[in-house]
């Protein structure tokens, strides 16, 4: 069930921050292959065949920085938060989805619904219940375009959604998204990014995370 979140900002973590590399830790477990396996043509819209990966990775940290969570709840968010990419027009994603005011863009709200339908149509022929099918469409729908969490299951996706931009994957795909070159782009993260980070925890990752990506593209002197 979710879990209240606190009205602390940012939210204290329970457990101390995991800050080193994300591809140290890579996603534990096989259980969630089955949902993977159902939503392939999904993931290879919008670089989600790496974006989602690498977000469940940083989910699964921020659930060991707070135990109280629902676990499954935030894994299986954001497993399938974005694949709503993959049932709308791919020509309207790059036009309106990162131009202009883009948190806005009607394409985002559409990705949003099309994400719930998909988590209806593949999540109970593989025994999940109407309820936790209900909770995870909860998140989906408006993690992009709602100001503010409901939960901190809620507030955990939004934060891993993020976390990957800081990785040097994230970075390489979103700055095309974005047309900006890596320092740029990294630039942006800092400003505008680690502001918009909820938890404690996933501003640790993200400072330490940006700081190697940084280093390693030479983005001081790339610019």
């Amino acid at each position: 069930m979710p879990t209240a979140l606190p009205a602390t900002r940012p939210v204290p973590g329970s457990r101390p921050a995991d800050t080193s590399p994300i591809s140290l830790t890579p996603a534990l477990g096989d259980d969630l292959d089955p949902i993977w396996k159902a939503v392939v043509p999904e993931t290879r819209t919008r670089g989600n065949d790496i974006h989602l990966p690498i977000s469940l990775a940083y989910a699964e940290r921020l659930c060991d920085a707070f135990p109280e969570a629902d676990r499954l709840l935030v894994r299986v968010a954001i497993q399938l938060h974005d694949i709503g990419w993959g049932r709308v027009d791919e020509d309207r994603i790059l036009t309106e989805g990162f131009s202009g005011d883009w948190r806005k863009a009607a394409i985002r709200f559409e990705h949003e619904r099309q994400g719930c339908l998909v988590a209806r149509e593949v999540l109970p022929p593989l025994g999940y219940d109407a309820g936790f099918v209900e909770q995870v469409c909860a998140i989906i729908d408006g993690h992009d375009t709602r100001d503010e969490a409901w939960s901190l299951e809620d507030a955990l996706v939004r934060d891993a959604d993020r976390l990957w931009r800081f990785d040097h994957a994230g970075i390489a795909l979103a700055s095309g998204w974005f047309r900006m070159d890596p320092a740029t782009y990294t630039d942006r993260l800092e400003a505008e990014i680690i502001p918009e980070l909820l938890t404690a925890p996933a501003i640790a990752m993200a400072t330490a995370e940006l700081n190697r990506s940084r280093a390693l593209l030479r983005t001081a002197v790339i610019r």
